[in-house]
């Protein structure tokens, strides 16, 4: 298990004290992938580098199955570091080296015998779906397969730990799910805890089984990522949602305003619905229960989570509003999550 138990991270600048992890607590089970969303500044970088003892907590503990790794040093932090692996946004591999020496370079860091090594690294390189391109170099892979080379890589040390930093981030939405799949498949194989860093909240949907959400340094909503979805409390995590669930943010925003100036009588609503929901004619019920009310289709999306189907509707509604009030509340009864985004 990894906890965060009341961590703080605080610098000192000429411009005075800056807090980059304000009082975080976490804790992630063995075998889980986790994430930690955040857009830029949120302290979710600072986060991962006391885990990985490259920076220590101003105050707090980090504690990895039962090893304070704020007091580890000398040779001790240097073993613990080899149980966790990274795989960073930019590859950061070596362009002189081919691919397998590239997999390799951490068993020869650790003077493991060459034989071993160049076996180790060419099961991962299968393991990573890369055979036939083990003496190629750098330059003359795609960005997915230079990630594929750098996850193979963390994984040399037989790491129990291994941390994506925003290591979709670079790749175009095809190649960003072949990475996903492939670190839910190495999940599933290995049983490694993952922790996955970014501020794609797509990347948290298809591969997460919790999140936790930070702004500012602090932590400000965490649990499922199923119930974080459905139930989002903090105005950065609906803001998080929101642009996963908008598969055309700019044509839909553009939509959006033309009917708010359009009709300004009327409401604009979102709706949430999770597994069988999915499935019921729910939209068409309620057309059919509230005549008088005029019921327009916006925009929608789906998405998977790892424990189940989420889904978005956004719907203007235009007539009398305690007509609009009970529609929305016979969605409430039919356990449809209600937002209003836009009423005058």
């Amino acid at each position: 298990m990894i906890r965060f138990k009341d961590v703080s991270k605080q610098y000192s600048t000429k411009d005075g004290g800056l807090t980059a992890v304000n009082d975080v607590n976490i804790e992630i089970n063995d075998g889980e992938i986790f994430g930690i969303v955040g857009y830029s500044g949120a302290g979710k970088s600072t986060l991962v580098r006391m885990l990985d003892g490259l920076e220590a907590p101003s105050t707090g503990e980090i504690d990895i199955d039962g090893t304070d790794v704020a007091k580890l040093s000398g040779s001790a932090l240097r073993k613990q570091r080899q149980k966790i692996g990274m795989i960073f946004q930019h590859f950061n591999l070596l362009w002189s080296r081919t691919v397998i020496d590239n997999v390799a370079l951490p068993l020869e860091i650790a003077k493991v015998p060459k034989n071993k090594r160049l076996q180790r690294a060419e099961s991962l390189i299968k393991l990573v779906g890369l055979e036939g391109r083990e003496h190629s170099y750098p330059s003359e892979l795609s960005g997915g397969q230079k990630q594929r080379v750098g996850i193979a890589r963390a994984l040399a040390n037989e790491p129990t730990i291994l941390i994506s930093d925003e290591a979709t981030s670079a790749l175009d939405p095809d190649t960003t799910n072949e990475v996903l799949e492939l670190l839910l498949k190495i999940n599933k194989e290995m049983n490694l805890t993952i922790l996955l860093i970014t501020h794609e909240m797509h990347a948290i949907a298809k591969t997460c089984d919790k999140v936790a959400v930070m702004d500012s340094g602090q932590v400000v909503e965490s649990g499922t990522v199923f119930e974080v979805f459905r139930h989002p409390q903090q105005q950065v995590t609906k803001n998080f949602v929101s642009e996963e669930f908008t598969t055309q943010k700019g044509d839909t925003t553009m939509t959006l305003e033309e009917l708010v100036k359009k009709y300004p009588e009327g409401q604009l609503v979102r709706l949430i619905f999770h597994g069988p929901q999915a499935e019921l004619p729910i939209v068409s019920d309620v057309i059919k229960r509230y005549p008088d009310l005029t019921i327009s289709i916006i925009s929608g999306a789906i998405h998977q989570t790892q424990e189940g189907a989420l889904g978005s509707l956004d719907l203007q509604f235009i007539g009398d509003e305690s007509k609009i009030n009970d529609a929305l509340g016979y969605l409430k009864t039919m356990r449809v999550g209600t937002e209003v985004i836009h009423h005058e």
